[in-house]
């Protein structure tokens, strides 16, 4: 799961295109707040930003790179916000 600030909507489907991963979903207009320094994203008049979020469930093999470009992509503008998490997925149908 990558939650971002919806500034970063292009660069995260770009980078799961540039990943190969296909099957996501995509959810707009998700509040939250960061853990460490990150502002509300609430969409009011005092915390106009949103965030949004994309789910996937992609191979093992494919995790590393998927968290290391996550983690660029927060490094290159962390004040507006890109987290991955991952967890293991026991049965799909």
């Amino acid at each position: 799961m990558i939650v971002f600030n919806q500034a970063n909507t292009e660069r995260v489907e770009y980078m799961l295109d540039i990943l190969g991963i296909r099957g996501w979903t995509f959810f707009e207009q998700v509040q939250g707040q960061g853990t460490n320094t990150g502002e509300p994203r609430r969409g009011t008049h005092a915390w106009p930003e949103m965030n949004s979020a994309v789910i996937t469930v992609v191979e093992d093999d494919k995790v590393p790179d998927l968290l290391e470009s996550v983690q660029k992509l927060d490094a290159r503008n962390p004040e507006v916000g890109v987290k991955a998490f991952s967890w293991n997925i026991e049965q799909m149908v």
